[in-house]
């Protein structure tokens, strides 16, 4: 099955210490999600995170009933953290949450690598699109929870990323 690569990166002018302590708080998620996914998160809050730590949501895709568990695999505070689904509907699912400060501000990077069942078929017709709408969502909700609703978030980008990449 190929393997796809989806990124992101948008600045934001707050603090890195801010910025993560936002991501670290696993209740934002639900802002950060299109309510057309019919996101929730089933793990009871508020969720310490760290390594291992396990969260457990019940979401729609296509008005599909998915359970989706995912694992914190990577924390590293303030700089990134890493969710990696244990269960789900991809056949692989790695996110790389990573956040840069910079001089006024926080660069948020997000790098997903993913394979999906169905192959390149598949992610043709269905899934990049979707992946596409869903963060480009998540970029214009994280404008909106920092107060800058009057910005362009950055482009989504998905390519195929070579076998071995992690």
């Amino acid at each position: 099955m190929p393997r796809y690569q989806l990124t992101t990166s948008l600045r934001l002018p707050r603090a890195v210490q801010q910025v993560f302590e936002f991501f670290a708080d696993a209740g934002n998620l639900d802002a950060l999600t299109p309510p057309w996914l019919r996101f929730r998160i089933l793990t009871p809050l508020p969720i310490a995170m760290r390594e291992g730590t396990l969260i457990a949501y019940r979401l729609r895709l296509r008005g599909i009933p998915i359970r989706w568990l995912t694992e914190i695999t990577v924390w590293e505070p303030p700089s990134r953290f890493v969710d990696t689904q244990r269960r789900g509907p991809y056949l692989e699912w790695v996110h790389e949450h990573r956040f840069t400060e910079e001089e006024g501000g926080t660069r948020v990077d997000d790098v997903v690598h993913y394979r999906v069942p169905g192959g390149a078929l598949a992610h043709r017709l269905c899934v990049e699109h979707e992946l596409q709408r869903i963060f480009g969502f998540r970029q214009r909700a994280l404008l909106e929870a920092f107060g800058l609703p009057e910005r362009q978030p950055g482009p989504v980008l998905i390519t195929a990323a070579p076998s071995n990449a992690r």
